[in-house]
């Protein structure tokens, strides 16, 4: 290996969006990074640094810790990056491949999404990666129609969803979905 690949970095990089949240741990930062650091110590990549987004969707790939990571890629500075799968990376079908199949090769980063088995330094995963981002994508949309659906159903029962009391008024401690007048601030 150079001097200048040994300069260079192997980034970890993790996203959990709210809605991973929802759906237990197994998406969790945490085990993201205990994978990452496990298959990195495993492989025999060094120079490793982790890059969180925690709370961001992987629609947008506006997301602090990923644009800074695309900053370092543009310098030069990162020579692998390392994902738990392809949905960690990205949710959008178009964007995903096109970081995967033309931005990351052009940057001279090798790519490497754990679950999926997709090393582009051996192969671009298999001819079945673009479903799996399309399969990402077509989540997000399912998701989104879910949780309009549920608040949807909740306002037509007359349910509160706003998730905060207005001032002057608190949460009804016996049904937290009702409101009460707070006559403490009432006034």
């Amino acid at each position: 290996m150079s001097n200048q690949n040994q300069k260079k970095i192997t980034a970890l990089y993790c996203r959990l969006s709210q809605e991973d949240e929802l759906k237990g741990d197994s998406n969790s930062i945490q085990n993201q990074r205990a994978i990452l650091e496990k298959y990195a110590r495993d492989n025999g990549f060094e120079n490793t640094q982790f890059f969180v987004d925690d709370g961001y969707s992987g629609v947008s790939f506006n997301r602090p810790a990923f644009q800074n990571l695309i900053e370092m890629m543009e310098r030069g500075e990162v020579a692998t990056l390392i994902t738990k799968d392809l949905s960690r990376l990205g949710r959008n079908y178009i964007e995903t491949g096109m970081y995967i199949e033309t931005i990351f090769p052009r940057l001279g980063v090798r790519y490497i999404a754990i679950a999926d088995g997709v090393d582009t330094a051996y192969n671009m995963g298999d001819d079945i990666m673009p479903f799996k981002n399309l399969f990402n994508e077509y989540h997000v949309k399912e998701t989104s129609k879910k949780v309009r659906m549920a608040f949807q159903a909740m306002a037509r029962r007359g349910e509160r969803l706003a998730t905060r009391a207005p001032y002057g008024y608190k949460k009804d401690p016996e049904n937290p979905k009702k409101i009460i007048v707070d006559e403490t601030s009432a006034a």
